[in-house]
């Protein structure tokens, strides 16, 4: 009897410790998958208004989600339909604790300088404006170095001698654009005359259009757009009044190769990329970081990138040619563009 107990008792003791081997593993598999899962960093983009036609966000949002995939990131694009919803968009992401929230624009300063020191231990970005905050990390481009190439372009190229300009809004981040135009048209170009007007708006194609219209009956045979949607207006305009223009951010040749001759080139899809895997490797900082030519955050189609589009004769190889030599000097400090903000 007591060899038969102690058979039993053995046999028992053994089963139990397999059933304990086998529920570790078990959990501990589930243990690491859940880790797995929750060590998932998580990224939202808040966009200060919808992407729309607009292919400065969208080319943005592109790059973003790109970066979410390659570096395994949970990514989230959030587009806002006015400053109101903007500002809860930002306070939702922040109460939804995602790991770093990026944003776009000066339309997202006020918002973020109210949001971003309520969080201290929170990381947040922001592209294509400067937000002083310990806890933002600002990227901005140095578009009057792209626009010095453009306006050097339209100084070589214009037959007329006059030139145009159709901008969005008359702010600080535009004289970027327009006073990096001057600089260049006036270096190859010191008697072509400069037109400049303001639509108002982001979103105003019509108005676009009048103000390319007005400055084509000036005389300006060469007009670039600078108003985002109001683009559309121009590019119009150009192609019923046969004058020529550029766009900007992503090569908006390909719309009408006819016309529409050059574009100046924002990398917003580059930086929005480069910002998700500097967070993810463990290199992101906070402060400000700018990208020009130098760093290929801007450029101009057929001079620093090439287009599917076919060069224009109004623009011409010759032309060319010269503005790529002029992008050099520019990269090694021989030509210095001013930028009108840090005057």
């Amino acid at each position: 009897m007591k060899k038969h107990l102690a058979f039993v008792l053995t046999l028992m003791l053994a089963i139990s410790v397999i059933a304990a081997c086998g529920g570790g593993n078990t959990n501990e598999g589930a243990a690491n998958g859940g880790g797995d899962e929750a060590d998932k960093k998580r990224i939202a983009l808040v966009l200060p208004e919808q992407i729309g036609v607009n292919p400065f966000f969208a080319l943005m949002d592109e790059g973003f989600k790109r970066a979410g995939e390659e570096f395994g990131a949970e990514v989230k694009t959030i587009e806002s339909t006015d400053p109101a919803g903007f500002e809860q968009n930002l306070r939702s992401t922040v109460a939804e604790n995602y790991d770093l929230i990026i944003t776009a624009t000066f339309q997202a300063e006020d918002a973020l300088n109210k949001v971003a020191p309520e969080n201290p231990d929170k990381s947040f970005a922001i592209i294509d404006t400067v937000v002083d905050q310990p806890n933002v990390r600002s990227v901005v481009f140095r578009e009057h170095e792209a626009a010095f190439l453009l306006g050097a372009a339209a100084g070589l190229s214009t037959k007329t001698n006059k030139v145009g300009a159709v901008v969005a809004i008359d702010a600080p981040l535009l004289s970027k654009y327009t006073k990096g135009f001057e600089q260049g048209l006036k270096h190859t170009n010191a008697d072509a005359e400069f037109f400049v007007n303001y639509v108002g708006s982001f979103t105003d194609s019509a108005k676009g259009k009048e103000l390319a219209v007005l400055q084509h009956s000036k005389g300006a045979d060469f007009i670039a757009g600078m108003a985002a949607v109001g683009d559309l207006g121009v590019f119009e305009a150009a192609k019923e009044f046969g004058f020529y223009a550029s766009g900007q951010d992503v090569d908006r040749t390909e719309l009408d190769p006819e016309h529409i001759v050059l574009s100046q080139l924002k990398g917003t899809d580059a930086v929005a990329y480069e910002t998700v895997k500097a967070f993810m490797s463990g290199t992101f900082e906070f402060g400000a970081a700018d990208y020009g030519l130098k760093e290929d955050g801007v450029g101009l189609t057929f001079v620093t990138r090439e287009s599917k589009s076919p060069l224009s004769p109004f623009v011409g190889q010759e032309t060319v040619d010269k503005v790529k030599a002029i992008a050099e000097d520019i990269k090694s400090g021989k030509i210095e563009v001013i930028n009108p903000l840090a005057q």
